[in-house]
């Protein structure tokens, strides 16, 4: 059962896991298009409790989109609310009216490496506190309302992501116009640190936590974060080009408003629990990732 099959990521993990056979049903707030959809309204809270609680697998990625539009304070709440509007009303399905005893199968919760905020040279990893910024606190609320199903036993994986690359959406899409022309040298601060991890590696992770026994947050991202000024410059370099300028956070702030944290904020994260268990990245440098985006586009 995957809610917020329509983004990203969730069209890649649901077409990875077609592929590998299994059977997948989309949350959908339209009338379903067939056994393999089914209806909630996560604002009014109304779901399928059975259809959820006959899932080996329940998987949250919905949300509205950080990037969609300026980040006002309407807009602002409005992810917040439809991050936890979603999650509980999961999580309310899933414990049902024995507290989660019918329920056998696992939530994977998705998150963001939001979570820590702004935090310049410091190391991060799954077991960190939580930053001050405006989407540390969205993402704080987001992951609280998976808690009920932990405190009932249920076996809850917390997917903390960082920037998703692909040649396709999420940041890569808005930067590649920019990069593979030479256009762009850095974002804000040439020092910023970013976690980031390939949308292909991406899905493997979460395939990979799913088949293991772990609970608990576990980073999804690549175990060499890099700097702004080095990402950009591997963007570039992978499209035949040099870097070119570094834009102002002054200039950023204008365009793009308080979403743009989300790209500025620095974040030296280490993906302890994955490694821990033995995943393998198949592009585990930001040349490789970077190569990989390009050769795809």
């Amino acid at each position: 059962m995957i809610a917020g099959s329509s983004g990203l990521i969730g069209t890649a993990l649901k077409k990875d896991l077609h592929e590998g056979g299994h059977d997948v049903v989309a949350l959908v707030r339209r009338s379903p298009a067939g056994p393999h959809e089914s209806r909630w309204d996560p604002a009014a809270g109304t779901i399928d409790a059975d259809v959820i609680r006959s899932a080996d697998v329940v998987v949250n990625l919905a949300g509205a989109s950080i990037g969609a539009k300026r980040l006002t304070d309407s807009y602002a709440a409005e992810v917040r609310r439809s991050r936890v509007d979603s999650t509980r009303t999961i999580v309310r399905a899933i414990l049902g009216d024995d507290a989660g005893a019918g329920f056998s199968g696992m939530l994977l919760q998705g998150s963001a490496m939001g979570f820590y905020g702004d935090r310049a040279e410091e190391r991060l990893d799954e077991s960190s506190g939580p930053g001050r910024t405006l989407l540390s606190g969205i993402v704080r609320d987001w992951e609280a309302e998976a808690q009920p199903a932990r405190d009932a036993g249920v076996r809850v994986v917390t997917a903390r992501t960082g920037l998703v690359l692909a040649s396709h959406g999420g940041f890569a899409e808005r930067l590649l116009p920019l990069t593979s022309r030479g256009l762009l040298g850095a974002l804000g601060r040439p020092d910023t640190w970013h976690s980031w991890i390939t949308l292909e590696d991406h899905i493997r992770a979460l395939r990979f936590l799913i088949d293991s026994d772990h609970h608990g947050v576990a980073l999804c991202i690549s175990p060499h974060p890099t700097r702004d000024a080095a990402l950009m410059r591997a963007f570039s370099e992978a499209a035949g080009k040099r870097p070119g300028f570094r834009v102002p956070k002054t200039v950023l702030d204008i365009a793009v408003g308080r979403a743009i944290e989300d790209l500025l904020t620095s974040q030296h994260g280490s993906p302890t629990v994955l490694t821990r268990l033995g995943f393998a990245w198949r592009h585990p440098t930001v040349e490789d990732a970077t190569r990989w985006v390009m050769a795809a586009r």
